[in-house]
């Protein structure tokens, strides 16, 4: 089915997206402080810090179920973090734009997952 296609296509976009925040959180900690100790603290302490918070709060398999509006701030938390690191390293408009990307995904994830039934559909996608 279609549907199901472009909904699994969204979910490995949003999949990517997250490593990507990850990925430009550790570049800018990297880049960032004044010698290699406080690069390797933040490069390595900020990326696994959102990947804690990710995966205890808004991945779709929470060890702590929160309600839609806590996994959004979570996501948003990430995702602006990210967009600000890659803005700060990369140029803002870079920025910008993964952070566009990074809310028109979780738009249309969060618009999925909340549909009834979602959950049922999504184990068995022949259904």
């Amino acid at each position: 089915m279609v549907t199901n296609g472009l909904r699994a296509l969204n979910d490995v976009l949003a999949f990517f997206i997250e490593l990507a925040a990850l990925g430009f959180l550790a570049w800018w900690g990297y880049r960032t402080g004044p010698d290699t100790a406080v690069h390797l603290l933040l490069a390595i302490g900020l990326p696994l810090l959102a990947a804690v918070l990710w995966g205890r709060y808004a991945a779709p398999r929470a060890s702590v179920k929160l309600p839609v509006a806590g996994v959004l701030l979570v996501k948003a938390l990430v995702f602006g973090a990210g967009a600000l690191a890659l803005g700060a390293r990369a140029g803002w408009a870079w920025g910008v734009a993964f952070g566009a990307l990074a809310l028109v995904n979780t738009a249309l994830v969060t618009s999925q997952r909340n549909k009834p039934g979602w959950q049922e559909q999504y184990q068995n996608p022949n259904r």
